[in-house]
């Protein structure tokens, strides 16, 4: 994979989407980072579904501190791994309120220091709600990423390393979101789409199909 093909393959996603966002609903980087934790092993149609019912009843720190884990538990339950996740959020809500002015910080190490928070999560917030050039490396972009032969690695770590490297400038704030769509609708885990993919002609995938 050559930075010509690499830089057609940018283009193309961003001519068919030009202005990416995440499929998780929030409308305040507080109520996108509590989404993305809630969206560990998930997915976005789920969490929304909660998360839909919740923030009409609490979207701050303060207001979703005060339900305690057992009354957030009733909004979440439908949501893999909602026990742990419970007690993770109402301590990020705590420490949110006590070390940040209830505000979420815009820093990688204060992020990760939050409950429930990884280097993917930090990712997410820091790109999504505050437009950094960073990119979270999910399932969806490790396939994707090492299947078209864009960035190839053997962990999330190294396939962030190197579409960090290699992803020009301009491209960097939404390539994780035109990755992640085009995971999860055309390049899917199973059986990728690949009669209908617009980079079909320029991905090195050698087990592509008609389809």
């Amino acid at each position: 994979m050559n930075k010509e093909k690499r830089r057609e393959i940018l283009t193309r996603l961003r001519a068919e989407n030009p202005k990416p966002q995440t499929e998780l609903n929030y409308s305040s980087p507080f109520e996108l980072l509590i989404a993305v934790i809630l969206s560990a092993q998930a997915t976005d149609v789920s969490v929304n579904k909660a998360t839909d019912k919740l923030y009409p009843v609490a979207n701050t720190p303060e207001a979703i501190a005060a339900l305690g884990i057992d009354g957030l538990k009733h909004y979440i339950k439908t949501i893999g791994l909602f026990n742990s996740k419970a007690s993770n959020v109402i301590k990020t809500c705590n420490m949110l309120i006590e070390l940040h002015h209830s505000q979420v910080p815009e820093n990688r190490e204060a992020l990760q220091a939050l409950p429930g928070v990884g280097r993917k999560t930090a990712n997410v917030v820091l790109n999504t709600a505050f437009g950094w050039p960073t990119i979270a490396v999910d399932t969806h972009i490790f396939r994707v990423a090492n299947r078209t032969k864009l960035a190839v690695g053997k962990n999330v770590d190294q396939v962030e390393e190197k579409l960090l490297k290699v992803i020009p400038a301009e491209f960097k704030v939404d390539v994780h979101h035109w990755l992640i769509l085009h995971g999860r609708y055309t390049c899917i885990a199973r059986k990728p789409r690949c009669g209908s993919c617009l980079i079909e002609d320029l991905c090195e995938y050698k087990d592509k199909t008609e389809h």
